[in-house]
């Protein structure tokens, strides 16, 4: 009888999805993040691969069990964002629209955070944040700042994929260098052109990117950036007096903000590396993730939300280091008697300029 063989699987270095031979291309291609390799590259691919022991598998699978029987998950019936909680909450409200959420029961233990960020800002410090902001700001509405606004005030761990890529670039481009010179009655010009050629294995740290779709992406990556050197592994005590949202995009969902980050940083680098011309132009890019390793954080964030007419505007603060994100409301009654009070005094000053002018008279 013959035997079967299990079939080798490859998994994708950047998102962990499996990795399909494409004939057509004759590349290993990957349909969750649509990341593409050479034999060649999965060769090296193949070889870094590693698996965990038998033991660390032990550990993790009793940590995941640890806190799934002490946090609970909140729902709301409102905007359905979950919200994470130890076991010694009875009630909370959504930090997005404030409405009473209803418990639902334990979150698995697959979203047990492999490390947290603790809160160096307590809700004081928060709060002065926020009055900073506002000094200058004359046309925000009355109650931006009441007690019942400043109540909504949030400390809120943010879940975040944070990763380290590998990332093999290269880049083709034309330099030119442009000299002139004055001799005689003539002006001459001259222009040299330089066929330049970069290339770098570029290892990135620590890019992160939030996994929750009820948060606004460009406002978390407004608020960055976060020191990583004083992250802990995490531990339940952390979420004593915050609240936590669990992540509902995973890895395979958030790489394509990671990797246009990688490239973006990437292509900054290599162009850096051009200096001393007149300009540049490039002429070709070749910019590829080779591999992401993933880690899951929770980020300190102080989050706010204020609603104004129709519109629901957002405000965070940075929970390490205070740095205040946020866009301005603007009362519009306020704006309209200011703006009737300047044309009320250009006019003044316009018959007064006459009145003068005319040597007093009317």
């Amino acid at each position: 009888m013959d035997q079967m063989q299990e079939s080798l699987a490859y998994k994708c270095p950047n998102c962990g999805g499996d990795l399909k031979f494409a004939a057509e291309k004759q590349l290993f291609g990957c349909e969750f993040c649509m990341s593409e390799f050479t034999e060649a590259e999965m060769k090296g691919i193949a070889g870094k691969q590693e698996e965990i022991d038998l033991q660390e598998q032990e550990k993790q699978q009793q940590e995941r069990q640890e806190f799934a029987e002490q946090t609970d998950v909140y729902v709301c019936n409102s905007c359905g964002a979950e919200i994470m909680a130890d076991c010694n909450t009875a009630a909370t409200f959504c930090y997005y629209c404030h409405n009473p959420v209803i418990l639902k029961g334990r979150v698995a233990g697959e979203y047990r955070p492999a490390y947290v960020l603790p809160f160096q800002l307590n809700r004081e410090q928060a709060v002065e944040c926020l009055h900073k902001w506002c000094k200058g700001r004359w046309f925000l509405p009355k109650d931006f700042l009441s007690d019942a606004q400043i109540e909504k005030l949030t400390g809120l761990y943010v879940p975040f994929w944070v990763t380290d890529c590998d990332v093999s670039a290269r880049m083709d481009a034309l330099g030119k260098r442009v000299r002139t010179w004055t001799s005689g009655n003539y002006r001459y010009t001259e222009t040299k052109e330089y066929a330049l050629t970069r290339k770098a294995n570029v290892a990135l740290k620590g890019l992160p990117a939030d996994g929750a779709t009820h948060i606004d992406d460009k406002l978390m990556e407004a608020v960055e950036p976060f020191d990583y050197q004083k992250a802990k592994p995490f531990a339940m005590q952390y979420l004593s007096g915050f609240f936590a949202e669990k992540y509902d995009m995973d890895t395979a969902a958030v790489f394509p903000r990671v990797k246009q980050r990688a490239v973006q940083a990437s292509d900054r680098l290599l162009r850096s590396s051009m200096q001393g011309y007149s300009s540049i132009s490039v002429t070709s890019s070749d910019i590829k993730l080779m591999r992401t390793t993933w880690e899951y954080m929770l980020l300190p964030v102080w989050f706010m939300t204020y609603r104004h007419g129709d519109k629901v505007y957002e405000f965070a603060v940075n929970g390490q280091s205070g740095k205040f994100i946020g866009n301005m409301p603007l009362d519009w009654k306020k704006l309209g008697w200011f703006s009737a009070g300047l044309g009320l005094a250009a006019a003044l000053a316009a018959l007064l300029l006459l009145f003068f002018l005319g040597g007093g008279g009317l």
